[in-house]
């Protein structure tokens, strides 16, 4: 349980509550910690991922907690953003992706409990639809007039591309899963 990978994971959730107090201090500064502690937790999210591959550290713990970590860190920023922005043009995405993270999530744990948890694994277009997705976000946390104005435009598009994706491998996954969903045994 405690390699370097898990201890990287650990590490991205305790930023978070780090990450929501520079949130809302006022202040270039308070931004730019905000930007750079979503920054460290995004790298920590590839390279945990890359060392337990690399170094063979693979764990059931850091299988579990590596996606809670990312949909945690996502979701609190999402929430956090839509409440400042204020957009119906950022809270229908926030609202997409982080609908999609709940109804995956639901999806993959129930396919465990069936034994056919590969059925709905991690597809190339959930790693697309990832970059487009912490991109957005990145270039919103920036986005502050007295900061850059015009990545806030960018952030609200790569924010729709992502949500554009997000449907898109939600609907992957489901149909992946769907002889599963709709078989007429019932669970005992």
């Amino acid at each position: 349980m405690w390699n370097l990978p898990n201890i990287l994971t650990i590490f991205r959730i305790i930023l978070l509550p780090l990450f929501v107090i520079f949130f809302f201090i006022d202040g270039v500064t308070a931004r730019w910690v905000t930007l750079a502690i979503f920054c460290t937790a995004a790298a920590t999210d590839w390279l945990d991922g890359f060392l337990a591959r690399k170094m063979d550290n693979e764990s059931p713990f850091g299988a579990f907690l590596d996606p809670v970590a990312d949909k945690l860190m996502v979701a609190i920023t999402l929430i956090l953003l839509i409440g400042r922005e204020g957009s119906a043009w950022l809270a229908i995405p926030g609202m997409i992706i982080i609908g999609r993270e709940i109804t995956v999530s639901a999806l993959r744990e129930w396919m465990a409990e069936l034994g056919s948890r590969a059925v709905v694994g991690v597809s190339a277009i959930g790693k697309i639809k990832t970059m487009c997705q912490l991109l957005a976000i990145f270039l919103l946390l920036l986005a502050s007039p007295a900061i850059f104005g015009l990545s806030k435009t960018f952030g609200y598009v790569f924010m729709w591309v992502a949500a554009l994706l997000t449907l898109w491998s939600m609907a992957v996954y489901l149909k992946a899963a769907w002889p599963y969903l709709t078989s007429q045994k019932k669970e005992g």
